[in-house]
């Protein structure tokens, strides 16, 4: 991690921060944890972690914008409008750690993890925002009966397919980004273990491909179950409906029906990426 390397990464940051800021997609909080782990992430990783980064958040917020009214009827789960810093911190704060400890220990382990635990937050956040626009309602990861849309441990073939799309495509742009690094290196010192020994006739891209969607699969399936199981479901009594907001949209306090106090959906999916970063770190080593 260079000084020219993080003025760099705040520059670029500061722009996406205020450009998500004024398009809604951010709270002013939200922008400023944008713009912190933004500049951490571009100064310890350079291209293939800023590539990375973009390629979450971009498709997150694309996907976010389809169906907003049907969204917006979502009251029971107090995800909509725009993230705020919780939210932000939830899905990046784990591979900014691991930006971070990369740009300590260059060991590309490190790397790996970074990919995926975004990756995992990537399939997470694609499985949420399709599956939410399926006129079927979802089923329970352990029972299969139907739940109410939008509640934490549901899922649907189509969420669970653009989750699988959500992971592949997390490790289809670090693969991309790192080839793109290692040949500005002019060797391969810089791929990201992908090369044996450094040597570029034992390049074996598809050791990346495979792994990094793999822990990201790994890591959303996690946050389902965690969201079906440990994390708080509630009951509005006044209006008799299950929900994931304390108090609920009308106003009333709700009960606590399952899971454990305190564990909220962010909680779930700090838990999810650190899943799917160890999941990574383990097949690099």
């Amino acid at each position: 991690m260079t000084a020219s390397g993080v003025l760099a990464g705040a520059v670029l940051a500061a722009a996406i921060a205020l450009a998500a800021r004024r398009a809604h997609a951010l709270t002013s909080g939200g922008a400023l944890a944008a713009f912190a782990v933004g500049t951490i992430t571009f100064g310890a990783g350079g291209v293939p972690f800023a590539a990375v980064l973009l390629a979450f958040f971009v498709s997150s917020v694309a996907l976010s914008r389809l169906g907003r009214a049907r969204k917006r009827d979502l009251v029971d789960i107090g995800k909509a409008g725009p993230r705020d810093a919780r939210q932000v911190l939830a899905n990046g704060g784990i591979p900014t750690l691991c930006a971070l400890l990369f740009a300590l220990t260059h060991d590309a382990r490190w790397g790996w993890a970074f990919a995926g635990a975004y990756a995992a937050a990537t399939a997470d956040t694609w499985a949420t925002e399709i599956g939410t626009l399926m006129r079927q309602p979802p089923r329970s990861i352990f029972t299969l009966r139907p739940i109410a849309t939008g509640l934490s441990g549901g899922i649907t073939l189509a969420g669970t397919l653009a989750e699988i799309a959500g992971a592949v495509w997390i490790g289809f742009v670090f693969l991309f980004a790192t080839i793109l690094a290692a040949w500005k290196c002019r060797g391969f010192d810089c791929d990201f273990g992908l090369s044996v020994s450094g040597n570029p006739s034992r390049f074996y891209p598809w050791l990346l491909l495979g792994g990094i969607p793999l822990a990201g699969v790994a890591g959303a399936m996690l946050d389902s179950a965690l969201g079906g199981s440990v994390q708080e479901l509630r009951r509005c009594d006044t209006c008799g409906r299950n929900c994931e907001v304390d108090p609920h949209v009308c106003g009333a306090r709700t009960q606590l029906v399952r899971g454990v106090r305190g564990v909220s959906n962010d909680i779930v999916n700090v838990l999810a990426s650190a899943a799917g970063a160890l999941v990574a770190f383990g097949l690099a080593a």
